[in-house]
């Protein structure tokens, strides 16, 4: 089954590869004149939970001393060009990915993903995900609750926080969604999860923050979260 998902999302990513790169090459002159060099960012992501690759996507941040790999937390979020918000809120910063679907590193549907120390901080339940299945573009813990995670991670204030908020509560979470996915797997499932991600893009610009309070949010239970899926 693997397999056959495999060749099924490398076939399907060849025929979008020609339309994709023309957006690309359009795309890259105004990037590059409103941010400048490079192009395009590499982050380190696991496959498995042993092995590495290179996620590609269009840089849309500042350069800083902290890596962009890190969660965007509200005390980076200043580091986001003007050009790369829009980027971020329409997704056509993962357009780059199609490459990482046709190397075979990553599916279209699946948990995104994660970096080397998440893997570590959780190496049991990440080995079982990312056994079961490859990581994707996008996957039912994306459109369930990216905006959720959007909404905790912007009321941190420095990088310690929004690590601790994210191994805390966002993790977690995602990890329980993935598990639901492994059981409910199936092609009108991930057709369900394509669907929900391209309407949930946000066209316009997102409403202000509030001013930054305590995160105590209650956590999203599996139960509900299979009734939404």
């Amino acid at each position: 089954m693997q397999r056959v998902r495999l060749v099924r999302d490398q076939v399907i990513a060849a025929l979008l590869l020609p339309g994709i790169l023309c957006v690309l090459a359009g795309l890259y002159p105004i990037v590059i004149l409103l941010q400048g060099r490079p192009f395009l960012h590499r982050s380190e992501r696991m496959r498995d939970a042993d092995t590495a690759f290179f996620l590609l996507k269009i840089r849309t941040m500042r350069p800083a001393e902290q890596a962009d790999d890190e969660p965007l937390g509200g005390h980076n979020t200043a580091r986001v060009t003007a050009i790369g918000a829009v980027l971020r809120r329409t997704r056509l910063d993962e357009l780059p990915q199609i490459l990482n679907v046709l190397t075979g590193d990553i599916g279209f549907v699946g948990p995104r993903p994660p970096l080397r120390k998440h893997v570590a901080a959780c190496p049991r339940r990440y080995r079982r995900v990312l056994t079961a299945t490859r990581p994707g573009i996008t996957g039912l813990a994306t459109v369930l609750v990216h905006k959720r995670e959007e909404r905790l991670l912007s009321r941190c204030q420095t990088f310690r926080e929004t690590e601790d908020v994210y191994l805390t509560h966002c993790l977690p979470m995602k990890l329980r969604i993935e598990a639901i996915y492994l059981r409910n797997r199936s092609l009108w499932l991930d057709l369900r999860i394509i669907w929900r991600t391209f309407a949930g893009l946000r066209l316009s610009r997102p409403v202000a923050v509030s001013p930054p309070v305590p995160v105590s949010e209650t956590p999203v239970q599996p139960k509900s979260l299979a009734r939404a899926a």
